[in-house]
């Protein structure tokens, strides 16, 4: 995973914190669920970041 991945990934994440949080406070349902979605996309896309970096590692050690 590039440097850019993990950082586009974390901004996303921290967004979406930010916005759950924001509808915590305003009794927003539609901006918490908007946050808690955003960041459960980032955590699933750097969950399969790792897991594909994992496998590289696993074939460069067969080598």
């Amino acid at each position: 995973m590039s440097f850019t991945d993990k950082a586009k990934n974390k901004a996303q994440e921290l967004t979406g914190a930010a916005k759950e949080r924001l509808g915590d406070m305003t009794d927003n349902e539609r901006m918490r669920a908007e946050g808690s979605t955003e960041q459960s996309e980032a955590r699933a896309r750097q969950a399969g970041e790792h897991v594909k970096d994992a496998g590289r590692d696993v074939r460069d050690a067969m080598r």
